[in-house]
């Protein structure tokens, strides 16, 4: 009965529209009233959630993003992608997707690609003669590469919850989040061709290396992450300092398009964010807490491994249900529910633990496209000032695109494990 409460007031905050973080709460409170706990438990488990060392890397990058977008990175990086592939029919629709490739390396958060990126992109594309649903949903669906290519921060909450080493997430996403970018660019690329978008001319080797040169410092900051994990270096939180650090010089005295009068605004608006999402994580731990404490892992797993304990179909019953998750519910509390419980189920048909961990956080990010809650659709609808019909039906390939390369990740296991190998020797 003390279950059923906790689920029964979980699924009503949820579909009464209260904010996930809250409907935690609100259900762990009425666990623990009902089952005749003290309430000191609640900030107990909160505070033993948060207080991790790893999780200082969430600040630390969503700072590093703020000052990088902020200090001119976004027209840069658009700059060289278009010169990359501009040429190319339907240029605009792989400039979109290379940019978010590029840009997904500093910001490591969807949203700020695709408000990013989509606030230049979607008009542009627009006015040049691209579909409004098009430009929309192909902007959508490539944001989605950011929290897959480091630094990511789902990977980082993902590293708190498992114990692996978050430098061996951010390298286990690189090559999944490469092969999702290059495989959009394909769908891109076939859907222009199809419907006979326009294309840009050849712009010359010389814009390609002065604006491969106004992007470099911005490029270098994803190279200086990688470097400093592989390398060994530097922990992710040292990174994440370091890369704040970087972010700030380059803006303020390089580019010079980030006044100094903006930074304490920044460093405020990134304090907001990185304490939205640890208040999510510490509810999400006293809401994890009791689902252990009542052996729902356990349950669940030792449930679907007496109906089967065939590895192939066990890996897709975990991708159905966190599509199907993902469709409902935000990304990080969905994994600080569900990843310790199908982690236990993963590694009872021999799943390497980092191996799961990769294909679950990039199931996850599918969803953040996916009604009917996609976060990143109603962003790009709103910038294309569209209602959410024309863009669901013209994201449809590009959501069957990255779920294609979902199954090959989940399926090819050195995809995810091969990279990180690399750091052990």
């Amino acid at each position: 009965m003390d279950l059923a409460v906790l689920l029964g007031t979980f699924i009503g905050g949820l579909i009464l529209g209260i904010p996930v973080a809250i409907t935690l709460a609100l259900s762990s409170v009425a666990y623990v009233l009902y089952a005749g706990m003290p309430l000191v438990v609640i900030p107990q488990k909160m505070f033993a959630g948060m207080d991790s060392f790893v999780l200082l890397c969430i600040p630390g990058f969503i700072l590093a993003g703020n000052l990088m977008n902020m200090g001119g990175i976004t027209e840069r990086i658009v700059r060289l992608a278009q010169a990359m592939v501009g040429w190319c029919r339907g240029g605009l629709g792989l400039t979109n997707v290379a940019a978010s490739m590029l840009f997904g390396g500093i910001s490591g958060t969807a949203v700020a690609d695709a408000a990013s990126v989509g606030g230049m992109m979607i008009p542009g594309m627009k006015k040049a003669g691209y579909p409004a649903d098009f430009s929309a949903a192909v902007t959508a669906a490539s944001s989605t590469v950011g929290p897959i290519i480091p630094p990511s921060v789902p990977m980082i909450i993902v590293g708190s919850l498992s114990g692996i080493s978050v430098g061996k997430m951010f390298m286990a996403g690189a090559i999944p989040g490469l092969l999702m970018g290059f495989a959009m660019m394909f769908t891109a690329w076939l859907i222009a061709r199809k419907k006979n978008f326009p294309r840009q001319p050849w712009q010359g080797f010389a814009e390609l290396g002065k604006s491969f040169l106004g992007a470099f410092w911005s490029v270098a900051m994803t190279g200086l992450i990688i470097g400093g994990l592989l390398s060994g270096f530097s922990t992710p939180t040292e990174t994440a300092v370091v890369a704040s650090i970087y972010a700030f010089v380059i803006g303020v005295f390089v580019y010079r398009d980030l006044p100094l009068r903006a930074v304490p605004k920044i460093v405020i608006e990134s304090a907001v964010s990185a304490a939205a999402i640890l208040a999510l994580v510490g509810f999400a731990n006293v809401f994890g807490w009791i689902l252990v404490s009542e052996r729902i892992p356990q349950t669940i797993a030792d449930g679907v491994l007496s109906i089967t304990d065939n590895k192939i179909l066990v890996i897709l019953l975990i991708n159905l249900v966190l599509l199907f998750v993902g469709m409902f519910m935000e990304t990080i509390a969905a994994l600080i529910i569900l990843f310790v419980p199908l982690l236990t189920l993963a590694q009872g048909v021999g799943v390497d633990p980092l191996h799961f961990a990769t294909f679950a956080v990039l199931n996850l990010m599918i969803g953040l496209t996916t009604p009917p809650v996609g976060v990143c659709l109603f962003i790009c609808a709103n910038i294309a000032r569209l209602p959410l019909g024309p863009v669901i039906r013209a994201i449809a390939p590009f959501i069957l695109t990255n779920i294609i390369v979902l199954f090959m990740v989940s399926y090819y296991a050195p995809l995810a494990t091969w990279l990180p190998s690399l750091l052990d020797k």
